[in-house]
C-alpha cells in the first residue's frame, strides 16, 4: 500500500495539526506562568513546547515523504480539544489530560493502523512519541499538583533551592521569597520535579 493512500497519511496529517495545537495551547501556558511570576515553571513548559513542536515536524516529514509532488492540502475531519481557558492551575491539570488522551488512545490507535497497513517506520516514530507524551502527562500532573496544594516552594524534608537567575543556592523546606544575591523573585528558584 502507498502511504499517500492510506488511513496512516491522514493520522499524520491529524497528528500533525494535533502536535501544533497542543504547541500552541502549552504556549499559553507559559504565557500564563511568566505572567503570574512563576518563571522556572515557564521554562519547564516552554521544553514541553520544543518537544510538541518536533514531534510535528516528524509528523510533517513523514507527510512529506508521501509524494514527490507538492501538498496543496490535506482533507482531514476530527476534533481537537478547546478546554484550557486562563487559569494556570486547571490548565496545568487539563494538559494531563489532553496528554493522556494521546499516549493512552490516540497514538495507540494509530499506531495498529499503521501496522496493520504495513508502515512499520510510522509505528516505530508513535511507539517512541507515544513514550514522551507519557512523559509530558507526569510532568504536568506534577506541576499540578505541587501548584494547586501549595507544595511548588514548600517541601516536607530540607532541600536545596537554587536561583535560576544567579546560580545562589540555598537548602531549606521552602524556597527564599527573594533572591539575596540577585533579588530576584521566588518564580525564579529552580522546581523540584518528581523525575529529578
Amino acid at each position: 500500500m502507498e502511504l499517500l493512500n492510506s488511513k496512516t497519511y491522514l493520522n499524520l496529517a491529524k497528528d500533525y495539526a494535533g502536535e501544533c495545537q497542543a504547541q500552541v495551547r502549552y504556549k499559553f501556558i507559559e504565557y500564563g506562568a511568566r505572567k503570574q511570576g512563576y518563571g522556572c515553571l515557564a521554562e519547564v513548559v516552554d521544553k514541553v513546547v520544543y518537544n510538541e513542536f518536533n514531534h510535528a515536524r516528524m509528523f510533517y516529514t513523514y507527510i512529506q515523504k508521501a509524494t514527490k509532488e507538492q501538498i496543496n492540502n490535506i482533507e482531514i475531519c476530527t476534533g481537537y480539544p478547546f478546554k484550557e481557558k486562563w487559569d494556570l492551575i486547571d490548565n496545568l491539570r487539563l494538559a494531563a489530560e489532553d496528554e493522556e488522551e494521546e499516549f493512552s488512545r490516540i497514538y495507540p490507535e494509530h499506531r495498529a493502523i499503521a501496522l496493520e497497513e504495513g508502515f512499520e517506520d510510522v509505528a516505530k516514530l508513535y511507539d517512541l512519541i507515544i513514550g514522551v507524551e507519557n512523559c509530558h502527562h507526569k510532568l504536568f500532573n506534577d506541576l499540578y499538583t505541587q501548584l494547586s496544594t501549595g507544595t511548588l516552594y514548600k517541601k516536607e524534608k530540607p532541600v536545596k533551592w537554587k536561583c535560576a537567575g544567579c546560580g545562589y543556592e540555598h537548602e531549606g523546606l521552602e524556597a527564599f521569597k527573594i533572591c539575596p544575591l540577585c533579588l530576584a523573585p521566588q518564580g525564579m528558584v529552580m522546581l523540584k520535579l518528581k523525575d529529578e
